[in-house]
């Protein structure tokens, strides 16, 4: 159906299918899911079946919700790896899960398969290199932390590291309430120090730090 090795910090080719939707995951970030349609559900029972990831990338065009031979849909070409961790199914034909958010990729081509599934091939981005948090945007790590109380452990990573620059700027990144644009371009950044800038002006602007 569709090949992938495991997702590392090298630079690598995948086969992987693609999940357009209304969003931008973060390397590190939770993003939870209903999944109605089948031909996501099948992906979905595969990632379980393989323990392996599935793309997300925003849409930039079209809707989430569409006929398989609908209209045409547009996404972004930055994307992130998405692994599930978590799943329910409250009822046939509807499946919850929780995924995490790992690789981010570039996606070179894609096609679509009858099912209406979109199958990318993509080249993983390797991750950026651990920066320490500059004195300069710990205002920023302390609203996060903030941020982070008060969404709750079930919408926050258990895993955290404050002192990172990426780290924080990921985070922040997606819990702010930033134009779906700029999330993405947030996420196509490869620099910790110039995504925490951006990040500092919008909230400066904002009145928040």
């Amino acid at each position: 159906m569709w090949s992938f090795g495991k997702v590392s910090g090298e630079r690598q080719t995948l086969t992987l299918p693609l999940f357009p939707l209304s969003t931008v995951l973060f390397p590190g970030g939770l993003l939870p899911l209903k999944i109605f349609e089948q031909r996501y559900i099948d992906m979905a029972k595969v990632a379980l079946r393989d323990s392996t990831p599935f793309g997300v990338c925003m849409i930039t065009q079209g809707e989430e919700v569409a006929p398989a031979r609908g209209a045409p849909l547009e996404f972004a070409k930055v994307g992130t790896c998405a692994r599930i961790v978590d799943f329910d199914m409250p009822q046939v034909g509807i499946l919850h899960v929780a995924t995490r958010g790992e690789a981010r990729f570039q996606v070179q081509s894609h096609a679509v398969a009858a099912s209406g599934l979109v199958i990318g091939e993509v080249t993983t981005i390797a991750p950026e290199a651990q920066l320490p948090l500059a004195d300069g945007y710990v205002p920023l790590a302390r609203l996060l932390e903030l941020i982070a109380s008060r969404v709750g452990p079930q919408n926050f990573p258990a895993e955290r590291d404050y002192g990172d620059a990426s780290w924080v700027g990921y985070r922040l990144a997606e819990l702010l309430p930033l134009p779906l644009s700029i999330k993405q371009s947030m996420l196509e950044i490869n620099d910790a120090d110039v995504r925490l800038k951006v990040l500092q002006q919008f909230l400066t602007q904002q009145g928040l730090i």
